[in-house]
């Protein structure tokens, strides 16, 4: 399963054994090195390692340095992913929605070492998915926030319905376009809830970060 930390790949995660799509027995994410978090989201790897433990499932932890290029990106994926399929793996599980280059490029990448994606999420009203991922008890914070896609008042905000609502018409209910980013806390694929207090809200690379401490 590759985890981000975020509501997607959790989400992803529950309906992959909801609908018995994969057995799943492992995760995958990478972190930042220079900053202790995860990559892209900014989560903390103290609040990771908290979602790890909750899922019962073993992490591979992939580090890259920042910054980071796609060459070095690349070779440090694919070392990884070796080992992964060198351990009888043949399937990959991703939270991803709808956008085709990305889908395609995962494709392309695992086709290569001889495994499949499998997408539980794919093609899904965004709407419609973000009040199923709220109703059945996942429960995120929003971590990341693009400012130049959506108010900066946002970041550190949980994933709700009152969320939901004050979204602007143009932004995807779930960030799909890299409007926000998620932090996961609680929900179906925990086997408990994780404590969390809300630290501060930086600006850093053009990104706007809430902090979310586990306790």
């Amino acid at each position: 399963m590759s985890w981000s930390s975020g509501k997607d790949s959790a989400y992803a995660l529950f309906e992959a054994r909801r609908l018995g799509l994969a057995d799943i027995v492992g995760l995958i994410t990478t972190t930042n090195e220079a900053f202790d978090r995860v990559a892209m989201h900014g989560t903390r790897n103290a609040l990771l390692d908290r979602q790890i433990a909750a899922t019962g499932l073993p992490c591979l932890k992939v580090p890259l340095p920042w910054p980071c290029s796609n060459d070095e990106y690349e070779s440090r994926m694919a070392k990884a992913m070796d080992e992964i399929a060198a351990q009888g793996v043949r399937h990959m599980v991703f939270g991803d929605l709808y956008l085709e280059d990305i889908r395609a490029y995962r494709n392309e990448k695992l086709a290569a070492i001889g495994m499949q994606a499998i997408y539980p999420l794919w093609g899904r009203e965004t709407g419609a998915l973000a009040r199923s991922m709220i109703a059945d008890g996942l429960v995120a914070h929003l971590v990341t926030v693009d400012p130049r896609k959506l108010d900066k008042s946002f970041a550190g905000r949980r994933f709700d319905a009152s969320l939901l609502a004050d979204l602007p018409a143009d932004v995807d209910p779930c960030g799909e376009n890299g409007e926000f980013h998620t932090a996961v806390v609680a929900g179906p694929m925990f086997d408990t809830a994780i404590d969390v207090r809300l630290g501060e809200v930086v600006e850093r690379d053009g990104f706007v970060y809430a902090d979310v401490i586990p306790a």
